[in-house]
């Protein structure tokens, strides 16, 4: 058994992604990004699935960090986390950013 570990940067960027793997999650992120914020009735109004399924992929994008939600009852109103958003923005970038091996015999 190995007692290697994953960085706190690949844990994190491996959180993020999987937020965004699921076309739902994608719709409701580019919805928001052109929101200043938004209730959830406005996110159900814009999918075609179910409110319990939104509610989750709302969870999970939450979870992520890449979502924040306030309560005003009896709504619970959600917008972009920015902070995260930049941050994961750049963990992108510079992932994507990187050489691809250039040695004689690479695939």
């Amino acid at each position: 058994m190995t007692d290697k570990k994953y960085t706190e940067e690949q844990e994190r960027i491996a959180r993020f992604a999987k937020a965004m793997g699921h076309p739902a999650r994608m719709a409701i992120l580019q919805f928001l990004i052109q929101q200043k914020s938004c209730f959830f009735g406005d996110i159900h109004d814009e999918l075609p699935i179910a409110k319990a399924t939104v509610s989750q992929h709302l969870k999970e994008l939450k979870e992520a960090g890449l979502i924040q939600g306030e309560i005003e009852p009896p709504k619970v109103k959600y917008c972009i986390h920015k902070e995260n958003w930049a941050l994961a923005q750049k963990m992108f970038t510079d992932f994507f950013g990187q050489p691809i091996c250039k040695k004689k015999g690479c695939c």
